[in-house]
């Protein structure tokens, strides 16, 4: 059968990616970038774009309308520092663009639909070190609490009504190829620009803060993973937790100067970005999509911190 696939929110930090690799494995004209805004990079002039706000859902329903589409990527978030500067607006964002984008899938009889999570749907008193699928989750962040509602809501849609909704909570992302979206681990990204460009970087996290991360290639990877494995494989239908690595910004320092010997790292007294990731958790345990799903991570930090720098200086 042939695909046609939806991507709303696809000018963001992982739809500019997950647009250009679902259309090297399916056919331009069968993967609809949508976003509120023009695209500042190529998708729209390679393969069918089209504008929409999520939560205008008589536009979208006429884009459901017009493509029929049998998967759909919901992108389309205020992350979590940015999310903190207009809490209202984030959770109707959040919170009611997810809610119509599952009404119609149901609607249009897609078969699948995939929402992204985060480990902000953790909080002060989840477990900090190898968090497990299952605990205590107190988010702190409107970005975390929509998070968490939208992971129940998922659930709630798949066992009441059957849709095939997928999920996972990422950690922390890192790409050169986007711009990062007003998230808490952004540090992870500037740091690599600013020790090209400056050979020094003032983080806005402490030193000592250790958060999970991922590289953008497995992310991208281990999302269409989770896509294509059999329904019969999902064991959960909230999120599932997903990781690559865990480091503080002094170990990723460290590896930057093994290619920037003179990189120095300052910090700044305080930023309010900081309380967000005292509340995260230091490392993910992702064992269900181990097993479900065969999820491994390919990059480790070196591996990482070499393919940034040698990207980012072409």
């Amino acid at each position: 059968m042939q695909e046609t696939i939806l991507v709303i929110g696809s000018n963001g930090q992982i739809g500019t990616e997950l647009v250009s690799k679902l259309r090297i494995i399916y056919d331009d004209s069968h993967v609809i970038a949508c976003d509120i805004r023009r695209p500042d990079y190529d998708i729209k002039n390679a393969a069918p774009f089209e504008f929409v706000n999520v939560l205008e859902k008589d536009v979208l329903k006429n884009i459901f309308q017009k493509y029929k589409p049998t998967q759909v990527y919901l992108l389309a978030a205020l992350l979590s520092a940015t999310g903190e500067q207009n809490p209202k607006l984030a959770w109707d964002l959040n919170m009611n663009g997810l809610l119509n984008v599952l009404d119609l899938s149901l609607e249009y009889k897609t078969h699948k639909v995939y929402w992204p999570s985060s480990i902000a749907v953790f909080g002060p008193h989840s477990p900090k070190n190898h968090t497990p699928q299952y605990c205590v989750m107190d988010p702190n962040t409107v970005y975390g609490i929509s998070k968490l509602a939208g992971e129940r809501w998922c659930e709630y849609y798949f066992q009441k009504y059957g849709l095939d909704v997928r999920s996972i909570r990422y950690p922390g992302l890192i790409s050169w190829k986007a711009a990062p979206g007003g998230g808490t681990t952004d540090y992870a990204i500037h740091i690599y620009h600013d020790a090209l460009k400056k050979g020094s970087y003032q983080s806005f996290l402490s030193g000592e803060t250790e958060l999970p991360m991922m590289y953008m290639d497995d992310a991208i990877r281990g999302t269409i993973e989770l896509m294509d494995a059999p329904a019969e494989q999902i064991s959960i239908r909230s999120s599932y937790n997903f990781t690559g690595m865990s480091f503080t910004p002094e170990t990723l320092a460290a590896e930057i100067k093994n290619h920037i010997p003179d990189f120095k790292l300052s910090y700044t007294p305080y930023d309010p970005r900081q309380a967000i990731a005292s509340s995260w958790p230091a490392s993910i345990d992702d064992n269900y999509a181990q097993k479900d799903w065969n999820w491994k991570p390919q990059f480790d930090l070196a591996r990482m911190t070499e393919d940034m720098l040698n990207n980012l200086k072409k």
